[in-house]
């Protein structure tokens, strides 16, 4: 497998997810979910998603399609299609599988997953976070990552339109 096809075979859909947590389930993987937009990937994000990484063995991220996104950040986003921000996400060393969804929230994919952690940024309140009752009855973790002042996808397209 070329290093093309290794970094595209971790987008995987809900089926398929659904095997690979059950085959890291079983050999004792701890897993870590996260989800976003990751609309124009940054720094911020780039840290967020390796501090996230450090705190189990395998790292899935939900990412919001494009309806999805534009349902949450207005008309004119994404920025990037779900298929070029999946890639980029792929082609981060600390990301495991990433998993595509259409609702406005990953509830259905944190059902699957029932990650060990449960990882947002620090602008969520932890019993906010949607799927932390999900979570926490299966005996998972739900945290919070500070984020990277300076660091934002919003403040990215500000600076862009000012020229």
């Amino acid at each position: 497998m070329n290093s093309l096809e290794r970094i595209n075979s971790k987008i995987v859909t809900q089926n398929s997810l659904h095997s690979l947590v059950k085959d890291w389930k079983d050999s004792k993987q701890k897993i870590v979910f996260t989800n976003g937009c990751f609309d124009i990937l940054h720094f911020g994000h780039i840290t967020y998603l390796f501090k996230a990484a450090d705190f189990g063995t395998k790292l899935i991220i939900g990412l919001n399609s494009d309806s999805s996104v534009k349902k949450l950040k207005g008309k004119d986003r994404p920025i990037s299609d779900q298929k070029s921000r999946a890639l980029c996400l792929a082609a981060l060393e600390c990301v495991d599988a990433i998993c595509i969804f259409n609702e406005e929230t990953p509830i259905n994919l944190i059902n699957i997953v029932l990650p060990d952690f449960l990882i947002k940024g620090g602008d969520y309140k932890t019993e906010s976070i949607v799927g932390y009752s999900e979570v926490t009855n299966n005996g998972g973790r739900v945290l919070t990552i500070p984020f990277v002042k300076g660091y934002s996808t919003s403040k990215i397209l500000n600076k862009l339109f000012e020229f």
